[in-house]
């Protein structure tokens, strides 16, 4: 209780003298690192709720953070220790590590290992090696301890969609001051996310969950919750479309193509068939060098005042952002020939891919101020880990769907196979938004990312502790007289 007394002095003292009202959020820095020590499951509950409300800050011109999630990240990295070691027998008991999904991630870091050592830019590599760990360990490997019972799933649902909702609730009513303009949208985004990129891709990742909630909330017999998640669809469809982000539409409309393709057990064919395809038309267009036969208008290729327009001028080629993706691309696999096994090295591809990049599909972007990389995840490996990171990932999205349709069919109890429907959903909506960017290293995508992948990894043990109970019920019914 003193302890409690002195925090909140300092912290009001702090204020006074920097008149920065950050420092008011001390003392709840200080219960939040109580409730870790007395209920950790507790205090991981509440940090999923900050993910989405969330905001970047800039510590010094060239470092930054998101508080207050990040900093958090940083904590459960450094209690993960002592959670397993208080425990190991939860990875041990289920041999954690022979799921596919967590073969294929361990992988995945292992590899990139060897792509930081090799790096070019090693600095900016070991910060990307350091970033992933913590979202591993806090994302993908932490819900396995966290997920254990129905209502787990529950809470997590709530504690996203709530959150979410709030900043939507905000940057609808500021985009509608500005006339939901199709120019104004960073404008009304502010500082609750990245961009209109990071926002779009939050919701259309979220919202697939509505769907799958409503079969699920049906044995509460309750009217209310019902018409409350036909009400929140209702919301999020003019949402998802006023973010005006392309990739965003596709990506539900995968999702749900998936979940389709699960129920009807075709979901093995959809991945391969895909692949097939992008790689019949990269070779269609390196072939004599056809591509070139795509270069764009420079003083056509140019943003445009609504999204109908936008849309247009995608399919016409005049559309500045599709033609800036293209002129990245090209670089990307042209920089791959020199470093195709171990890249360039996380981090490192804006530091070397203009000399690599053709000149005639330059727009009115190319300068790149901010910094951003290839704009396709499957390319953002290739280039900066090698082929064998891209070969691994491109496995891990077929794997993940394989893996999620198993499941779904070993379950009996339809909560869980909706929870299984809903998490593949997820992730399959995150691969469309990561197939146009690289969203999976942010921290708001990222976070939902893994931990769809996380649930499935939760959701294959409880479907085997389900079945192996079933064969002891059985068991146990031989062995009575009859």
């Amino acid at each position: 209780m003193r302890i409690g007394f002195v925090v909140l002095f300092l912290s009001v003292m702090l204020f006074a003298a920097t008149q920065n009202y950050k420092a008011l959020l001390l003392p709840l820095g200080f219960i939040f690192m109580c409730l870790l020590f007395v209920n950790w499951k507790m205090a991981y509950w509440l940090f999923l709720f900050t993910i989405p409300l969330s905001i970047d800050f800039q510590i010094t011109g060239s470092l930054s953070t998101s508080l207050p999630d990040e900093p958090l990240m940083w904590v459960f990295m450094f209690l993960f220790p002592f959670i397993f070691f208080s425990n190991p027998k939860v990875l041990a008991k289920d041999k954690w590590w022979r799921d596919p999904i967590v073969t294929l991630i361990i992988l995945q870091f292992l590899w990139m290992i060897v792509a930081v050592i090799f790096s070019k830019e090693f600095i900016l590599s070991a910060k990307f090696m350091a970033a992933k760990s913590w979202f591993l360990i806090c994302f993908f490997i932490l819900p396995y301890y966290v997920f254990r019972e129905k209502k787990d799933f529950r809470h997590a649902f709530i504690l996203f969609i709530a959150p979410i909702l709030m900043t939507m609730c905000i940057i609808m009513v500021r985009h509608a001051a500005r006339g939901f303009h199709f120019y104004k949208v960073e404008q009304a985004i502010g500082d609750l996310y990245y961009n209109h990129v990071d926002y779009s891709a939050v919701l259309s990742i979220v919202f697939p969950l509505l769907f799958v909630a409503i079969p699920m909330s049906r044995k509460w017999r309750n009217p209310f919750v019902n018409i409350a998640l036909i009400g929140l669809i209702a919301f999020f469809i003019p949402a998802i479309y006023l973010t005006y982000a392309r990739a965003a539409l596709v990506a539900v409309a995968f999702a749900f193509a998936v979940a389709i393709a699960i129920r009807l057990r075709l979901v093995n064919l959809a991945m391969p068939v895909f692949y097939a395809l992008i790689a019949m038309l990269v070779i269609f267009m390196a072939k004599d060098n056809r591509f070139i036969n795509f270069r764009p208008n420079y003083e056509k290729t140019y943003m445009h005042k609504n999204f109908t327009e936008h849309m247009i001028a995608t399919f016409r080629g005049e559309d500045m952002s599709s033609m800036e993706r293209l002129y990245r691309w090209i670089a990307a696999m042209r920089m791959s020939k020199d470093e195709p096994v171990k890249g360039w090295g996380p981090n490192a591809f804006y530091y070397y891919y203009k000399p690599y990049a053709v000149s005639s599909f330059k727009t009115y972007v190319s300068r790149n101020v901010e910094k951003s990389t290839t704009h396709n995840y499957f390319l953002y490996m290739l280039v900066e880990q090698g082929w064998p990171a891209m070969i691994i990932y491109a496995i891990l999205v077929m794997v993940a769907l394989a893996h999620a349709q198993k499941t779904y069919f070993r379950f009996k109890d339809k909560f869980y196979r909706y929870c299984t429907l809903g998490a593949v959903m997820m992730f399959s909506s995150g691969f469309i938004n990561n197939f146009f960017s690289e969203l999976l290293e942010t921290h708001k995508v990222g976070s939902l990312m893994y931990i769809s992948l996380g649930v499935l990894v939760v959701l294959r043990r409880i479907s085997n502790e389900l079945l192996e109970k079933e064969k002891q019920e059985e068991a146990k019914a031989e062995l009575r007289p009859r």
